[in-house]
């Protein structure tokens, strides 16, 4: 599981929104983007991400 402190400093690279964990994704509260976690680390890449 990823540390809540780690989720408070991450920032969506697309848009630099907040972001915060769902259903095992990292989800941008601003512009919705999902990004996957892969062996407990987020894959914050535009690429990776899902709309």
């Amino acid at each position: 599981m990823i540390d809540k402190q780690l989720i408070e400093i991450l920032a969506c690279p697309g848009c630099k929104g907040d972001v915060e964990l769902k259903d095992k994704k990292i989800v941008c509260k601003k512009c919705g983007r999902k990004y996957p976690v892969k062996g407990g680390i987020p894959v914050m890449l535009l690429d990776e991400a899902e709309d």
